[in-house]
């Protein structure tokens, strides 16, 4: 296994006289066998601290913060879409946020640009929930597939919950938008989306790993190979705070709070005794590290070599 840190530059823009260069964009790499996983930004949100916060003890949560380098106000964490090379193949596990969810987001495609491909380069679309900073960026501006030439994969659990109409109005209210969001998309993808349920090996290399809770039907995914492998957590664990070092204590963004706790600590005890390398969607420097031990609760390394 090989990590390394390469910032793409496009250069296209500098050929239009009178127009500023387009930023660089950074990713983060590791190879993994003959495979290359790459996670490209797609921006980052900002949230409310209650957004997670609130279910959680507030005379202990200070003390934990205070070991963090947390900004006062919103919290802003960065959506890692995560780029699979194989072969001939192009995957993308999540497809970011679109142009519709948080000015700040939505990004993916000036990262795909830098990296050389295009939206029609993309050969799957794997899913691991249905949240609209993991989903909405699946169509283009004219309400179709924008990865017109992909398989479109998703965990049958997932689908099933937004796909349910009784969803919107058990949702809850600061969630109904999400809600009818999603099954917009999906009524659009009906019918050319493939289903999966856990242990399956859904691509080459590439097997779905159930971690329910933050969603009714969230999916991991671990890619294998030979005996090398990484683990595409998704939001299963979602912050490089109090997600490690709590990760009993119940997080405001998830559905099935108890569960997700279950999930997410059986997923660290993995994590740090096989020692896999694992990709957070909102974890920082690009999203791919490590989880070691922190007497009994754990932390966050980001890999950065």
């Amino acid at each position: 296994m090989t990590l390394t840190r390469r910032t793409f530059l496009t250069t296209s823009s500098l050929a239009l006289a009178g127009l500023a260069a387009r930023p660089a964009w950074a990713a983060t790499e590791m190879a993994l066998g003959e495979a290359k996983l790459i996670t490209l930004s797609d921006g980052h949100l900002s949230l409310p601290r209650e957004f997670i916060f609130a279910p959680m003890p507030e005379e202990e949560l200070g003390p934990v913060l205070a070991d963090f380098d947390l900004a006062e106000g919103a919290l802003t964490p960065p959506c890692n879409v995560t780029l699979l090379q194989h072969g001939d193949r192009n995957v993308l596990f999540d497809v970011g946020s679109g142009q519709f969810f948080m000015p700040s987001a939505g990004e993916l495609l000036d990262a795909l640009d830098a990296a050389g491909l295009t939206p029609e380069d993309i050969t799957d679309v794997v899913f691991t929930h249905g949240h609209p900073d993991h989903l909405w960026g699946v169509l283009d501006d004219f309400d179709e597939p924008l990865f017109a030439n992909a398989s479109h994969m998703m965990g049958r659990v997932e689908w099933d919950y937004w796909w349910n109409p009784e969803t919107i109005d058990t949702i809850g209210e600061a969630r109904a938008s999400m809600a009818s969001g999603a099954k917009r998309r999906l009524e659009i993808l009906e019918g050319s989306v493939e289903f999966f349920d856990d242990g399956e090996e859904i691509l080459p290399g590439v097997a779905a790993v159930a971690t329910y809770g933050h969603t009714q039907g969230h999916m991991s995914f671990e890619i294998r190979q030979g005996n090398s492998a990484a683990m595409i957590v998704g939001d299963a664990i979602g912050n490089h705070h109090v997600a490690f070092a709590r990760p009993q204590w119940p997080s405001g963004s998830d559905h099935v709070a108890e569960q997700a706790a279950e999930t997410r600590l059986a997923l660290l005890d993995r994590l740090a005794n096989e020692q896999m390398p694992l990709i957070g969607y909102h974890l920082p420097d690009g999203g791919l590290g490590r989880v070691e031990r922190d007497g009994d609760a754990y932390r966050y390394v980001a890999d950065l070599a």
